[in-house]
Parts: structure tokens; C-alpha cells; sequence
């Protein structure tokens, strides 16, 4: 298995067994939940308590993070055109400070970060969080569905093939270079899947 610093996982709608098994397969000592509302209604094994009460019970620590390092931020500074935007999170006090207590927590136990999203791709605990550790040279590995570890260099390869298939070939004439070609698949990437938030509804003109 290879050596990584961190792992992440998403849940998605796996059978509590399955996802504990893919944990211990790993030798996770502690689920960093990064939800914001470390919820779910179709899958409730997943919602904090009982989750937190299987982990207890295999031995496993459960830490909720989801206020330092959820993708689905509370100040209107933080989103854009109504989506969550990762790189004006990425520089928040608060999050940088939730990065610097779970690589803390890391030099104690193997800490895998969960949020609900079976593909990384999909998923800021990725396109955030992981970028954020990448470039604090932490390697990160992401737990797949069906167990195994994909690094996140093999995932940022993936990224930027996704990219190219939706983005035309001439836009990659206004960037130069690897690093530049990799940040601008992230950001057409988080802003495809980030979190949006519902527009207010409108109210009738006998309402006002």
C-alpha cells in the first residue's frame, strides 16, 4: 500500500460494513467528517450519531470538521455568482487554521477526511481540501468505492483529462504550462459541482 500522509473517502450510499471495511482495510485511526451538516437522510448510518457510535465501537476516533473545513461556507464573501468559491475559501483564516489542526492531528493518528460524495472529482474534501494539503507537500491518497487508494497526483491526472474534454483546445493557449493548465481545471471543475445556494423566491407584486 502506498505511503500517504492523509486519505479521504465519501460515503456515498455504501452499506455501514462496506465503508468500515474499506477504513480498516486503509488502518484509519480517525474519520475527519468535513460535511457541513454532517447529516443524510437516505443514508441516516451516516449521520453524526450513529456514525460516530460505529467508528467508537471499531476502535476508530471521530472528529466533525465540517465548520473549519465544509464546503458549503456561511458569508456571502465566499461565494460567487451564488456557487462556493474553494479559492477565496482556501485563504480563510478559519480554514487555514482547520488545515493546521488536522495535519496536527496527523502526526498522532492515520486520518482519513469524510464527506458524502463517492468521486473525488465531485467533491471539495478534493478540489479543496486535498489541493490545500498538495501544496503544503502532504500526500494525500482518496479511497475509492471499491477500496483501493488513488494518490492525489494520479486524481489531478484525471482532472486535467476531464478538462480537456470539456474545454476546447484553444483555451489552453491563455495558459502556460502544467501548474497554470492544472489550477484552471480545478476552477472550471469546482465550479461545475461546488455547492450553490437556492436563489430567494420571488415574491408576487400583491405580496409587497
Amino acid at each position: 500500500m502506498p505511503s500517504h500522509d492523509l486519505l479521504t473517502i465519501g460515503h456515498s450510499n455504501i452499506p455501514a460494513e462496506r465503508f468500515l471495511a474499506h477504513l480498516q482495510g486503509a488502518k484509519v485511526d480517525t474519520v475527519a467528517d468535513v460535511r457541513s451538516t454532517p447529516q443524510s437522510r437516505f443514508c441516516p448510518w451516516f449521520s453524526q450519531k450513529p456514525l460516530s457510535a460505529t467508528l467508537a465501537a471499531a476502535g476508530i476516533g471521530y472528529t466533525p470538521m465540517g465548520d473549519p473545513l465544509g464546503g458549503r461556507p456561511r458569508h456571502d464573501r465566499l461565494y460567487r455568482d451564488g456557487v462556493a468559491d474553494y479559492e477565496a475559501m482556501a485563504i480563510e483564516p478559519d480554514y487555514i487554521a482547520g488545515l493546521d489542526r488536522l495535519l496536527d492531528m496527523a502526526t498522532r493518528s492515520r486520518v482519513c477526511l469524510m464527506c458524502s460524495e463517492r468521486e473525488p472529482l465531485d467533491c471539495h474534501r478534493c478540489l479543496l481540501v486535498a489541493r490545500s494539503l498538495a501544496g503544503r507537500g502532504v500526500a494525500t491518497g482518496h479511497i475509492l468505492h471499491d477500496g483501493s487508494i488513488e494518490p492525489h497526483a494520479a486524481t489531478e491526472i484525471r482532472l486535467l483529462a476531464l478538462d480537456e474534454k470539456g474545454v476546447p483546445q484553444a483555451c489552453d493557449l491563455f495558459t502556460s504550462g502544467q501548474r497554470d493548465r492544472l489550477a484552471a481545471a480545478y476552477r472550471r471543475r469546482a465550479r461545475a459541482v461546488a455547492y450553490r445556494r437556492k436563489a430567494p423566491a420571488r415574491r408576487n407584486i400583491a405580496e409587497r
